[in-house]
Protein backbone atom coordinates (compact mmCIF):
# COMPACT_ATOMS: atom_id res chain seq x y z
CA UNK A 1 0.00 0.00 0.00
CA UNK A 2 1.09 3.55 -0.52
CA UNK A 3 0.64 5.98 2.35
CA UNK A 4 0.33 9.67 1.39
CA UNK A 5 1.71 12.08 3.96
CA UNK A 6 2.31 15.79 4.31
CA UNK A 7 4.61 17.33 1.70
CA UNK A 8 3.82 14.40 -0.63
CA UNK A 9 6.09 11.93 1.08
CA UNK A 10 4.81 8.47 0.30
CA UNK A 11 5.49 5.48 2.50
CA UNK A 12 4.91 1.79 1.88
CA UNK A 13 2.86 -0.47 4.16
CA UNK A 14 3.24 -4.23 3.76
CA UNK A 15 0.51 -6.28 5.42
CA UNK A 16 1.33 -9.92 6.14
CA UNK A 17 0.76 -12.39 4.82
CA UNK A 18 1.46 -10.60 1.56
CA UNK A 19 1.02 -12.25 -1.82
CA UNK A 20 4.73 -12.30 -2.59
CA UNK A 21 7.95 -13.14 -0.75
CA UNK A 22 8.97 -9.89 0.94
CA UNK A 23 12.40 -9.11 2.32
CA UNK A 24 14.52 -5.99 2.60
CA UNK A 25 17.18 -7.76 0.51
CA UNK A 26 14.69 -8.39 -2.32
CA UNK A 27 13.43 -4.82 -2.08
CA UNK A 28 16.97 -3.46 -2.31
CA UNK A 29 17.62 -5.60 -5.39
CA UNK A 30 14.51 -4.36 -7.22
CA UNK A 31 14.34 -0.80 -5.87
CA UNK A 32 18.03 -0.04 -6.29
CA UNK A 33 19.20 2.67 -3.87
CA UNK A 34 15.63 3.87 -3.18
CA UNK A 35 15.07 1.09 -0.62
CA UNK A 36 17.41 2.82 1.83
CA UNK A 37 15.36 6.02 1.82
CA UNK A 38 11.89 4.43 1.61
CA UNK A 39 9.58 4.66 4.62
CA UNK A 40 8.51 1.01 4.90
CA UNK A 41 6.17 -0.25 7.62
CA UNK A 42 5.42 -3.97 8.03
CA UNK A 43 2.24 -5.10 9.76
CA UNK A 44 1.80 -8.66 11.02
CA UNK A 45 -1.87 -8.76 10.04
CA UNK A 46 -4.80 -6.82 8.61
CA UNK A 47 -6.05 -6.27 12.16
CA UNK A 48 -2.69 -4.84 13.25
CA UNK A 49 -2.70 -2.47 10.29
CA UNK A 50 -6.29 -1.37 10.97
CA UNK A 51 -5.50 -0.71 14.65
CA UNK A 52 -2.80 1.83 13.82
CA UNK A 53 -3.92 3.42 10.56
CA UNK A 54 -5.16 6.97 10.24
CA UNK A 55 -6.81 8.68 7.30
CA UNK A 56 -8.91 7.16 4.57
CA UNK A 57 -8.20 3.80 2.95
CA UNK A 58 -8.59 3.94 -0.83
CA UNK A 59 -8.68 0.63 -2.72
CA UNK A 60 -7.64 0.34 -6.35
CA UNK A 61 -9.78 -2.42 -7.89
CA UNK A 62 -10.95 -3.61 -11.29
CA UNK A 63 -14.32 -4.23 -9.58
CA UNK A 64 -14.79 -0.58 -8.54
CA UNK A 65 -17.26 1.79 -10.16
CA UNK A 66 -15.56 5.17 -9.55
CA UNK A 67 -12.79 6.16 -11.99
CA UNK A 68 -9.53 7.31 -10.40
CA UNK A 69 -9.85 10.66 -12.21
CA UNK A 70 -13.20 11.44 -10.53
CA UNK A 71 -11.96 11.04 -6.96
CA UNK A 72 -10.61 13.79 -4.68
CA UNK A 73 -7.58 12.65 -2.69
CA UNK A 74 -6.77 14.08 0.74
CA UNK A 75 -3.51 14.36 2.62
CA UNK A 76 -3.17 11.26 4.79
CA UNK A 77 -4.98 8.89 2.40
CA UNK A 78 -3.61 5.38 1.97
CA UNK A 79 -3.87 3.81 -1.48
CA UNK A 80 -4.26 0.04 -1.24
CA UNK A 81 -3.28 -2.35 -4.02
CA UNK A 82 -4.35 -6.00 -3.91
CA UNK A 83 -2.83 -9.04 -5.55
CA UNK A 84 -2.77 -8.92 -9.34
CA UNK A 85 -4.46 -12.30 -9.58
CA UNK A 86 -7.16 -11.98 -6.91
CA UNK A 87 -7.34 -8.43 -5.56
CA UNK A 88 -8.17 -8.22 -1.84
CA UNK A 89 -10.55 -10.31 0.28
CA UNK A 90 -14.15 -9.07 0.34
CA UNK A 91 -13.93 -8.05 4.01
CA UNK A 92 -10.90 -5.87 3.23
CA UNK A 93 -12.68 -4.24 0.27
CA UNK A 94 -15.69 -3.47 2.48
CA UNK A 95 -13.44 -1.81 5.10
CA UNK A 96 -12.15 0.71 2.55
CA UNK A 97 -13.50 4.25 2.44
CA UNK A 98 -13.47 4.32 -1.37
CA UNK A 99 -12.90 1.91 -4.24
CA UNK A 100 -11.43 3.25 -7.49
CA UNK A 101 -10.56 1.85 -10.88
CA UNK A 102 -8.28 2.92 -13.68
CA UNK A 103 -10.47 2.92 -16.81
CA UNK A 104 -9.17 0.61 -19.55
CA UNK A 105 -10.44 1.93 -22.91
CA UNK A 106 -10.21 -0.67 -25.63
CA UNK A 107 -11.19 -3.63 -23.49
CA UNK A 108 -8.06 -4.32 -21.47
CA UNK A 109 -8.69 -6.24 -18.24
CA UNK A 110 -6.15 -4.63 -15.92
CA UNK A 111 -2.67 -3.17 -15.55
CA UNK A 112 0.33 -4.52 -13.68
CA UNK A 113 0.08 -3.66 -9.95
CA UNK A 114 3.28 -1.57 -10.01
CA UNK A 115 2.04 0.43 -13.02
CA UNK A 116 -1.36 0.91 -11.36
CA UNK A 117 0.29 2.07 -8.13
CA UNK A 118 2.39 4.56 -10.06
CA UNK A 119 -0.63 5.95 -11.88
CA UNK A 120 -2.65 6.26 -8.65
CA UNK A 121 0.23 7.89 -6.75
CA UNK A 122 0.84 10.25 -9.67
CA UNK A 123 -2.81 11.33 -9.72
CA UNK A 124 -2.92 11.79 -5.95
CA UNK A 125 0.28 13.83 -6.04
CA UNK A 126 -1.04 15.94 -8.93
CA UNK A 127 -4.19 16.75 -6.97
CA UNK A 128 -2.41 17.52 -3.69
CA UNK A 129 0.51 19.55 -5.02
Amino acid sequence: MIRLAACFNAGIDVIEPCGFPFSVKALRRSAMDYADIADIARHISWEAFQAQRTGRLILMSTKAATPLWDFGFQDGDTIMMGRESAGVPSAVAQACDARLLIPMPGGGRSLNVAVSAGIALGEATRQLR
